[in-house]
C-alpha cells in the first residue's frame, strides 16, 4: 500500500505526541480514538457506534493534523447534514484549536508586524457546499451564476402552478392537488438523487407496459402494475414541465444542486484538482445518510484513486433514512470509492466505546443490533466506559389497554419529575405521531411541562388539525374527511342521521339520479360533460342549503341541521373569497371567523396555555414558509402550496422537517426518527406492540406508487430487491423481500431509539388498542426488553396476561352502552364561553344596539357577521339534555372493525377524525370515544 507523502506546511508545530493532545483538550481519548485521530492524512472510514464520540474525534483530528504542521487550518473541509450539526462541529474544532494554541481567538485580522493569523477550517452542510461549488464552477456545465435556490414555499407553489396549467388529460392521476404536488416533487427528487434522465424512466415504463401487455395478469396486484406505470409516465410529463418552469426562471432546488454538482464533479476533472489543492483534508460526517448523487459528487472530487486525505464517519446500524434517498451502501463501499493511488482500498477503523449509556443499556442495544453487525463490515458491539458496566436501568410494562399504558407512562414520568429529574432530561419517543395528542393531554393533566417536537407532530394535535381541516375544505371542495371533522366537532355538532343524509345528497348531486344501464347513454352523458366517476363532494351538498329553493330530494333533514349547514356554507363561501390573500392573512382570518382562538382560551387553564403555544408554533412555521429567502412566484406564498408542504410533513413524519427540540425545560415528545443524534437521561418508548413498533408497513413500492423510482434505475439497485418475473409468484417473492428489507430498517430504528437514554429506558405496550377488535400484544422489541429485565438488568413493572380466546376489547364493550353524539361539551370550557358571551351581550346592550333578527329555521342565513352566529341565543349550543339531534338520532355506537390510518374516534374536546373516504354511510359508522381525559 502506498501512502501519500506528508506535506508539512509553514505552520508551527504545536504537537508532537498524542499525550499532549489529551492534555491540551482535557479528554482521555481511548486507544481506538487515538488511532483514528493520529492516522496519517490518507483515505479512511471510521465506523462510529452510538455515543462513541465521533464529533469529538473529528475535532481532535483537525487539531492533530494542524498542530503537527501537516495541514493549515484553512485547508480543512468538514461536511455534515444540518446547520445545527455544522455549527456544533465548527464550534468544537474552533475551541479545540484555540485550546491547543494553534489559533488565537483574540487575533485581529491585521496582526502586528504584518503577520496574518492562521485561518479557520471550513465547516459546512453538504447542500451549502454543493451550492458554492455551482457558484464557483457552474459555468463549466452551462449553469448561469444568476440561478437562485428555491425555498420550500416556492417549490410547492411552482409545482402547484404547473399542475393547474398542465393541458392534460391525465386519466391515471386522480388525487387531490396537494397530493399531486407532493407526488410531483417526490418523483423529481428521486430522479435527481439517482441522476436518472427522465427519458430513461419513460423508456423503462414504456418497455414494462409492452411486456405486461403480452402477459396474463391473473390478480389485482399484477393488474395494478400497468396502472402505476401509466400514472408514472403522466407524472413524469408534469416533472418535465416543472423542470422547464424552473429553468425558465433560473431556479434550482436542493435536488438540482446535488445532481448538477455531481455532474460537474464527474465530468470536469479540473474542478476536483482545484478543490484537492484547496482542501488537503476532508471530513465527511454521517456518511451513511448520503445519497447516491452525493456520493458521486464527493468521490468525483476527492476519490476515484486520488488517494486524497478523506475521513468519512458514520454508523450503518443508524442508517434510518433510506426512505428519503440515503444509501447505507455508501458507507460500506467507502474503501472502494476512495482508494489509495495504487488502488488499495481505504483503511477502516472502528469506535465502539460508548460513553453515553450504562453497560446494562448497551447489552440491550447490542442484542438487538446483532443481525446488523453481520450485514456490515467493521461494526463492533458497543462497550461501556470503564466503571459504567453495571449502570443503566430498563423498566418495562405490558398493560391490558392502550389507555392504561398511557396512564402508566404519564404516572411514571410524573413520579420522576417529582423526585428530581428535570423535565428537559426526559423524552417520549414514538414510532409515529398518532398518539402525540393523547400523550400531551396525559402529561398536561399532571402539570408536567411538555413540548411536541416537529411539524408532523403538531399536525396531530386537535387545535392544529381543526385549523388545517378548514383550510383543506376551502382549497378543495372534495376534502370530505376534513369537512366531516368540522361538522361533527364541538362547534357545529351535527349528529349521525343528518350527516348520513348529507352524504346521500352528495351522491344524488353526482349521479343526477340512477345511472343508466345503457352503455351508449352513459357514453353520451360523458361526452356532454357528465362524468359518472366524478368525486363525491360534501361541500357541494352543503352549498345547496344556501339556495332558497334547494333541491327537493325528500331527505328528512332536521330543522336544526338545515340552519347549521346554511351557516357553515355561508362561512366557507365568505372565507373562499380571501384565498388569494397572503397566506398569513388567510390563516388569521380562518382563526377569527371560526372562533378557534376563543375555543382555546375557553379550555381549562393548563391545557389552554399549552394549546395556545402549539398554535403559536404552527403559525410561526407558516410565517417562516411564507417568508423564506428567495421569495415566491407572486410575492406571497399561497394556501395550496402550504397545504402541500404540510401533506409532505405528515407523509414523512420520520424527521424530514428540520425542527429541533427547544431549550425549554419540558418533556420532549417526538418521533423516533427525529431523535437521531440526541440524548436524554430518561427515554420512554410507548407503543411497543405488534405491527406498530417494529412496524410492518412496507416502504412505498414502485409497483404501486407512481412517485417512486423503479429499483432497477436507482444508483443503489444492488442493495434493493426487485421483481424477477411478472407473475403471481414473482410478485409474492418481491413483497416478501421488501418485507424483510423493512424488518432490517425497523431494526436500525429500534437501535437508534434504545441508544438515546443515558440512565433509564422505559418501554411499554398493550393488548387492546383504542378501537381494535383483535388484541395486539407485545412486539419483538418489548419482548427483548422483558428478557433483558428477567436477566437482572431491569424491572418488569407490569405484564398483563393475554386475553382469553373470544374476549372483547374493554374499550369497545364500553362503547356498546348508549353514548351521546355529539359528545357533551366540556363543562368548564362551556361555562367560560357563556360567561364571555354574556359579557359581550351586556356590552352591546350598553351601546343600545338593536338585537339582530332571528333567522327562520328553514331559511338560509342572512348577510350578517359570521362571528355573531347564535350570539343572541342564550341556549346555544344547547345542553346535552336539550340536544336538537337527540330525538332524531339513535345516539348509540359500538365497536368497529380495525381502523385505517385515517380513522379516529371523538376526542376530549368533542372533535372527531375522518373516516377512510370521508363520506358518511347511510347508517353512520359507529364511533368509539377516545380514552384520554
Amino acid at each position: 500500500m502506498s501512502v501519500p507523502a506528508v506535506t508539512v506546511f509553514d505552520v508551527p508545530a504545536q504537537l508532537t505526541d498524542p499525550e499532549q493532545l489529551k492534555e491540551l483538550l482535557g479528554i482521555p481519548f481511548t486507544p481506538e480514538q487515538t488511532a483514528c485521530i493520529t492516522a496519517p492524512p490518507a483515505p479512511q472510514v471510521i465506523v462510529a457506534g452510538a455515543g462513541s464520540g465521533k464529533t469529538t474525534v473529528m475535532a481532535a483530528r483537525v487539531v492533530w493534523l494542524v498542530g503537527t504542521g501537516q495541514v493549515a487550518p484553512e485547508q480543512v473541509l468538514g461536511l455534515t447534514f444540518t446547520n445545527k450539526a455544522a455549527g456544533e462541529l465548527a464550534e468544537r474544532v474552533r475551541t479545540a484549536l484555540h485550546a491547543a494554541g494553534v489559533t488565537d481567538p483574540a487575533a485581529a485580522p491585521d496582526a502586528p508586524g504584518g503577520e496574518q493569523p492562521p485561518g479557520e477550517p471550513r465547516i459546512s452542510t453538504y447542500h451549502a457546499f454543493a451550492g458554492q461549488l455551482l457558484k464557483d464552477h457552474g459555468l463549466r456545465i452551462g449553469l448561469e451564476p444568476s440561478a437562485r435556490l428555491l425555498a420550500d414555499a416556492t417549490r410547492f407553489q411552482l409545482a402547484a402552478r404547473v399542475l393547474r396549467t398542465a393541458p392534460g388529460p391525465y386519466p391515471a392521476l386522480t388525487k387531490s392537488l396537494p397530493a399531486l404536488v407532493e407526488d410531483l416533487l417526490a418523483l423529481d427528487g428521486e430522479l435527481a438523487e439517482h441522476l436518472v434522465d427522465p427519458d430513461r424512466l419513460h423508456t423503462h415504463d414504456t418497455d414494462l407496459l409492452t411486456t405486461l401487455d403480452t402477459l396474463p395478469l391473473t390478480n389485482a396486484d399484477l393488474r395494478k402494475v400497468p396502472e402505476t406505470s401509466r400514472g408514472r409516465r403522466e407524472l413524469l410529463s408534469l416533472v418535465r414541465a416543472y423542470r422547464t418552469a424552473k429553468r425558465s426562471r433560473d431556479l434550482l432546488d436542493f435536488g438540482d444542486q446535488i445532481a448538477l454538482s455531481a455532474t460537474l464533479a464527474t465530468t470536469r476533472p479540473e474542478v476536483g484538482r482545484i478543490l484537492r489543492d484547496e482542501y488537503r483534508v476532508v471530513l465527511l460526517d454521517e456518511y451513511q445518510d448520503t445519497s447516491v448523487a452525493q456520493r458521486l459528487l464527493l468521490s468525483g472530487l476527492f476519490g476515484a484513486g486520488t488517494g486524497h486525505a478523506v475521513t468519512a464517519v458514520g454508523d450503518p446500524c443508524q442508517a434510518i433514512y433510506g426512505w428519503r434517498g440515503a444509501s447505507v451502501a455508501n458507507l460500506d463501499d467507502f474503501p472502494d470509492h476512495f482508494p489509495f493511488q495504487d488502488g488499495t482500498p481505504a483503511r477502516r477503523h472502528a469506535l465502539s466505546e460508548n460513553r453515553r449509556s450504562g453497560g446494562r443499556l448497551l447489552d440491550l442495544a447490542n442484542g438487538l443490533a446483532a443481525p446488523l453487525r453481520h450485514l456490515h463490515a467493521g461494526v463492533e458491539a458497543l462497550r461501556p466506559a470503564p466503571g459504567a458496566e453495571r449502570d443503566g436501568t430498563v423498566r418495562c410494562a405490558l398493560l391490558p389497554t392502550h389507555a392504561e399504558e398511557l396512564t402508566w407512562l404519564a404516572d411514571s414520568l410524573a413520579h420522576l419529575v417529582r423526585t428530581g429529574t428535570p423535565p428537559g432530561e426526559i423524552a417520549v419517543l414514538c414510532r409515529t405521531a398518532g398518539d402525540f395528542a393523547r400523550i400531551q393531554g396525559e402529561l398536561v393533566a399532571r402539570d408536567i411541562p411538555v413540548e411536541v417536537v416537529g411539524l408532523s407532530g403538531l399536525l396531530h394535535l386537535p387545535e392544529i388539525a381543526d385549523l388545517v381541516a378548514v383550510c383543506d375544505v376551502l382549497q378543495d371542495p372534495t376534502a370530505n374527511a376534513s369537512l366531516v371533522r368540522l361538522l361533527i366537532g364541538p362547534r357545529w355538532r351535527i349528529g349521525p342521521r343528518d350527516l348520513a343524509l348529507l352524504g346521500r345528497r352528495a351522491r344524488t348531486l353526482v349521479h343526477h339520479g340512477t345511472p343508466s344501464d345503457d352503455p351508449g347513454q352513459r357514453l353520451a352523458e360523458a361526452v356532454e360533460g357528465t362524468d359518472p366517476a366524478e368525486t363525491l363532494s360534501l361541500a357541494d351538498a352543503l352549498d345547496t342549503f344556501l339556495e332558497a329553493e334547494g333541491p327537493d330530494d325528500g331527505l328528512p333533514f332536521s330543522p336544526e341541521a338545515r340552519i347549521r349547514f346554511a351557516y357553515l356554507a355561508t362561512e366557507l363561501r365568505d372565507l373562499r373569497r380571501s384565498l388569494g390573500d397572503p397566506l398569513m392573512d388567510v390563516l388569521h382570518r380562518v382563526l377569527a371567523t371560526t372562533g378557534l382562538e376563543v375555543e382555546l382560551s375557553a379550555s381549562p387553564h393548563a391545557l389552554a396555555a399549552r394549546r395556545r403555544e402549539t398554535l403559536g408554533t404552527f403559525l410561526d412555521t407558516a410565517a417562516g414558509f411564507a417568508a423564506q429567502q428567495g421569495g415566491t412566484l407572486d410575492g406571497e406564498a399561497t394556501l395550496p402550496a402550504f397545504l402541500a408542504f404540510l401533506r409532505t410533513a405528515v407523509q414523512h413524519e420520520k424527521g424530514l422537517d428540520s425542527s429541533l427540540p427547544g431549550g425549554d425545560n419540558t418533556v420532549k415528545v417526538l418521533t423516533a426518527h427525529k431523535s437521531k443524534g440526541l440524548e436524554w437521561d430518561v427515554v420512554a418508548v410507548p407503543g411497543l406492540v405488534t405491527k406498530q413498533f417494529p412496524s410492518e408497513q412496507a416502504r412505498e413500492s414502485w409497483i404501486t406508487q407512481p412517485k417512486v423510482l423503479p429499483h432497477t434505475l436507482r444508483g443503489d439497485a444492488a442493495t434493493l430487491p426487485d421483481v424477477e418475473e411478472w407473475n403471481a409468484r414473482g410478485l409474492k417473492n418481491f413483497k416478501e423481500a421488501m418485507k424483510h428489507h423493512q424488518e432490517t430498517e425497523e431494526l436500525r430504528l429500534g437501535y437508534v431509539t434504545f441508544t438515546r437514554p443515558r440512565s433509564l429506558l422505559l418501554g411499554s405496550g398493550h393488548w387492546w388498542g383504542p378501537q381494535q377488535k383483535r388484541p395486539r400484544g407485545p412486539s419483538a422489541f418489548l419482548e427483548a426488553l422483558r428478557t433483558h429485565c428477567e436477566a437482572g438488568h431491569g424491572e418488569i413493572e407490569a405484564w398483563a396476561d393475554a386475553p382469553e380466546d373470544g374476549a372483547e376489547n374493554p374499550a369497545l364493550a364500553e362503547a356498546t352502552t348508549e353514548q351521546e353524539w355529539p359528545l357533551p361539551l366540556d363543562p368548564t370550557a362551556t361555562a367560560h364561553r357563556r360567561e364571555a358571551a354574556a359579557t359581550v351581550r351586556a356590552h352591546l346592550r350598553r351601546r343600545q344596539s338593536p338585537p339582530a333578527p332571528r333567522t327562520a329555521p328553514d331559511t338560509p342565513p342572512a348577510a350578517r357577521p359570521t362571528a355573531s352566529l347564535f350570539a343572541d341565543d342564550p341556549d346555544w349550543p344547547p345542553p346535552p339534555e336539550h340536544d336538537p339531534t337527540s330525538d332524531a338520532y339513535e345516539n348509540t355506537y359500538g365497536p368497529q372493525d380495525e381502523p385505517g390510518a385515517d380513522t379516529y374516534g371523538p376526542q376530549d374536546d368533542g372533535t372527531y377524525g375522518p373516516q377512510d373516504d370521508g363520506i358518511p354511510p347511510a347508517i353512520p359508522e359507529p364511533r368509539h370515544p377516545a380514552d384520554t381525559p
